[in-house]
């Protein structure tokens, strides 16, 4: 049993990372900024601010794995604030011997190898594209770490995963590297469930070690 702390634990991402650990045995802490209305069974809830450092650094004693299913979005949009945000996590990690995991999106995702980055695309939402972008910050900000006491990966879901699309869980995904992956008809897809599957399996046991991989059907 792993304990399990969860920034953004209420959240699309955050809540379904929070129901499957707390469902195969795990200690699993949700932080937010207020409580939700419904916490998942064997899910332990704690608000707060996680920028501030006091806040963070107390619930961070005694975990095992710390995930981030932050959005830089609202008042955490800022590129800056945002990569100091997750660099205070990353220090705060490696301090106390914890794990760190981060959810980014798939617009840092190249669509075929040599690029070019999802997000750089044509089609790509220019509204919806300054949030890919502070993400791929983070992952380029890890990847540049020499601290090797930082144990990290990044996890990037299918092009087309979100609350829009719930999905329903299958119990089965496909992992991959830096390439979106795509299925038969060309298309992205997870389900919320089937993120926190691969993400549960990857805390039991780690494959991906300081790197990034992405998940799709």
């Amino acid at each position: 049993m792993a304990r399990i702390v969860i920034l953004g634990g209420t959240g699309y991402a955050g809540s379904h990372l929070a129901q499957e650990a707390a469902a195969r045995g795990h200690d699993v802490l949700a932080l937010s900024r207020t409580a939700p209305e419904q916490i998942p069974a064997g899910v332990a809830h704690r608000a707060g601010d996680v920028r501030d450092e006091m806040f963070l650094a107390e619930a961070l004693e005694g975990a095992d794995v710390v995930v981030s299913a932050l959005s830089p979005r609202g008042d955490m949009a800022d590129l800056e604030a945002f990569r100091a945000l997750i660099g205070t996590v990353g220090r705060l990690a490696r301090e106390k011997g914890v794990r760190l995991g981060v959810i980014g999106g798939a617009g840092s995702l190249l669509v075929a190898e040599g690029g070019p980055k999802l997000v750089d695309t044509p089609d790509f939402p220019k509204e919806f594209a300054e949030e890919p972008r502070v993400l791929d910050a983070v992952l380029q900000d890890l990847r540049a770490s020499e601290d090797e006491a930082l144990d990290w990966f990044f996890v990037s879901p299918a092009g087309g995963f979100g609350s829009f699309a719930p999905g329903e869980r299958t119990g089965t995904y496909r992992v991959g590297g830096d390439v979106l992956l795509t299925d038969e008809n060309g298309e992205s897809q997870l389900s919320g469930a089937d993120l926190a599957i691969a993400l549960v399996d990857e805390i039991e046991s780690p494959a991906h070690r300081r790197t990034r991989f992405t998940v799709a059907y």
